[in-house]
């Protein structure tokens, strides 16, 4: 997948405002395969909603979201199972990490299904992160930003053309927002694929090709 086209995109719940200023809703927008976005937005302006759009989780919007031409809204579920396991990577800000399994384990579920990176490359992130001590620690005793920096590993144990993610770095300190922010611009080099963030006010720090108002 090289182009995610977002053509006069609405979430249903905002239909009927007046006044609506965005950059993203309303307009016809393009996320370029191997470019990195910087999506600002308020509370309550739908930037979860968008991220949930994008990965065919809700589908209450109005408008037309492409993928390289194709609305999205044709496709069937086989293909969007072949979608998250090949080109979308998603950093969901609720995580959705399984808080009975550990660290590892949540990791390890989501590279078992893609058989994409192996044990050695996943400790090193782990130690990197700093969270090497938790690996055996179930996710529901690990604080907020530990879980963010699990959810990150998790989200790279795959292929992908683009990689979403939302609020990555909202408790994370700064040092580790870097470090997160290395390992991706990394990654992104090795790979080609495309960066999308969102952020209502601490964001990861990158060298964004565009910053866009939600």
């Amino acid at each position: 997948m090289n182009t995610i086209e977002l053509q006069q995109t609405l979430p249903e719940v905002f239909a009927g405002r007046d006044g609506i200023v965005s950059d993203i809703w309303h307009r016809q927008v393009a996320f370029q395969k191997g470019k990195s976005y910087l999506i600002e937005a308020a509370s309550g302006t739908g930037k979860s909603s968008l991220c949930s759009f994008v990965y065919g989780y809700r589908q209450d919007y109005q408008g037309i979201i492409a993928f390289d031409g194709t609305n999205v809204r044709k496709l069937h579920v086989a293909d969007w199972v072949e979608l998250r396991k090949r080109s979308l990577s998603m950093l969901f800000q609720e995580l959705r990490l399984f808080a009975e399994l550990t660290a590892w384990e949540n990791v390890k579920l989501k590279n078992n299904l893609t058989g994409f990176r192996d044990k050695k490359e996943i400790r090193r992130w782990f130690e990197e992160l700093g969270i090497a001590d938790k690996c055996d620690q179930p996710i529901g005793r690990m604080s907020f930003g530990q879980q963010q920096r699990v959810a990150f590993i998790r989200a790279l144990c795959q292929p992908a053309d683009f990689i979403f993610l939302d609020e990555p770095v909202s408790h994370l300190d700064d040092g580790n927002g870097r470090l997160m922010a290395r390992i991706l611009t990394e990654e992104a080099a090795k790979q080609g694929f495309g960066i999308v963030v969102t952020s209502i006010g601490k964001h990861l720090p990158l060298e964004y090709d565009a910053v866009m108002q939600l």
